[in-house]
């Protein structure tokens, strides 16, 4: 039986439109807000919603919201103050409506080597669940869903709300970049975080996090939050802290979540780049990926499975899940999805049809041993060093090159054997040769015996 949700907020119903937050007949300030919240004073739900109208109308200023933002980061927000964060930033812009409690969605705090978005939403479309995937681009040492998908020729993740919405309707599932309109103070906010040191905020990340996926109208979320050296919460609290946070903000919204906390210590899967990564995504799905990749990937959809009514419990779920995998309909979608949104379909069975650079280096062990210790954030900037990713908004993205790796931590290796293979172009073998000395030296440790313990793969899963 599902939990019983809270729903202490009213929820709006719009379709796709510009939905402006009601006018508030109060006078406030900006001083005095920044005033309140540095003091330690819990803000209103139109004090919050005056604050954030006025960001996004241009009548607060880049530094008063800045000034806002760290009384936050110092003195944090409570559950309504929460909430009501979200929704101010929720209905700042579009805002997309289904109907139907099948609509489900996941969102993943981010790492390296994570395709899992194009293995999972097959899978739960496959199963008669509605998709609705509005994502991100990456930046910094993470790569973005948007740029791998954009590897395929021909693939449009720019689509209007409107043609969105119906081909989730239609064809169970639609793959688009974050547009201009949906949750645009959070666009504005994100960048000031971003570069005044208030990015490490739990009510902030959950505000952000929410407002974007609510606004894409699905009923219920899967949140896959990862833990460990290459995520974004480094440590087991943090990501637990980050979890109860975002399913509290779920059932005041009256929305389904179940968040899982999974391990970010590695790579998941081997494949560290775009083309690469779609490569894997394809193998996966067809029932030949790596184990990591494919059993999150499974547990994730087996989620998604059941917040949509598809199925009586979540293992359930992932029963039905393993079974698309097997009987290729998961494929069948992904492949539907690409022609759908004028792609090159022809790369599900040609993979050659992808971008592919055509040098390949392989960095060989200087020493035998088992691999005890993955700098798993290095790996991912190795990557965008080679042009794979971006450390600015502005740079562009070489869809051919990456990293595969050979080896998993507790795997033994001989002095000499293939560590892990490096993508690259002609030009940057000095670059190559440089990642191999970071590899060897740094990147990624080896030890005489084999490690007692293995960080596990989902620490655990928890709904509203």
């Amino acid at each position: 039986m599902k939990p019983k949700r809270n729903n202490t907020m009213t929820k709006k119903k719009v379709a796709v439109k510009k939905t402006q937050a009601d006018q508030n007949p109060m006078r406030f300030t900006a001083s005095g807000i920044i005033s309140k919240k540095r003091d330690g004073k819990k803000l209103t739900n139109d004090e919050i919603r005056w604050f954030i109208d006025g960001l996004t109308s241009g009548q607060i200023a880049d530094y008063q919201m800045t000034a806002l933002l760290m009384a936050i980061f110092i003195n944090g927000l409570d559950k309504k103050e929460t909430a009501y964060l979200t929704d101010a930033m929720l209905y700042s812009g579009d805002v997309v409506e289904f109907e139907g409690r099948d609509v489900i969605d996941k969102h993943s705090t981010g790492g390296v080597g994570d395709k899992a978005s194009f293995i999972l939403a097959p899978i739960a479309a496959a199963c008669g669940v509605k998709v609705p995937m509005i994502a991100g681009r990456g930046l910094g040492h993470t790569g973005g869903t948007v740029d791998k998908i954009e590897s395929v020729k021909g693939f449009k993740t720019e689509l209007p709300l409107k043609k969105f919405k119906e081909m989730v309707e239609k064809e169970g599932l639609s793959l688009i970049g974050q547009t201009k309109t949906i949750a645009p103070a959070d666009k504005k906010i994100y960048a000031l975080r971003d570069v005044t040191g208030t990015v490490e905020s739990i009510p902030l990340i959950t505000a952000s996090i929410m407002s974007k996926k609510l606004a894409e109208g699905a009923s219920g979320l899967v949140m896959d939050i990862k833990t460990g050296s290459g995520a974004f919460m480094s440590t087991l609290p943090k990501a637990r802290a980050l979890a109860k946070s975002l399913r509290d903000t779920a059932s005041r919204f009256d929305k389904s979540m179940m968040t899982m906390i999974t391990d970010m210590n590695q790579p998941l899967g081997l494949a560290i780049g775009n083309s690469l990564e779609i490569v894997e995504s394809i193998e996966t799905l067809r029932g030949k990926g790596p184990k990591d990749l494919t059993e999150i990937s499974v547990q994730l959809a087996g989620g998604m499975i059941y917040l949509a009514g598809k199925a009586k419990s979540h293992k359930a779920g992932i029963a039905k899940a393993k079974k698309s995998i097997k009987d290729g309909s998961a494929l069948k979608v992904f492949k539907d999805m690409i022609k759908n949104q004028g792609g090159d379909e022809l790369v599900v069975d040609d993979y050659s049809r992808l971008p592919m650079a055509k040098e390949v280096y392989e960095v060989k062990a200087q020493k035998a041993g088992y691999i005890s210790q993955v700098n798993c954030k290095a790996l991912g900037l190795h990557c965008v060093s080679l042009g794979g990713g971006r450390m600015k908004a502005s740079d562009k993205i070489d869809f051919g090159v990456g990293l595969v790796l050979t080896k998993k931590i507790g795997d033994k290796v001989k002095k000499g054997e293939t560590l892990l293979k490096v993508y690259h172009n002609k030009s940057q073998l000095k670059l190559v040769e440089q990642i191999d000395v970071a590899i060897n030296k740094s990147d990624i440790k080896l030890s005489a015996t084999k490690p007692k313990t293995t960080k596990p793969l989902v620490y655990e899963i928890k709904e509203n």
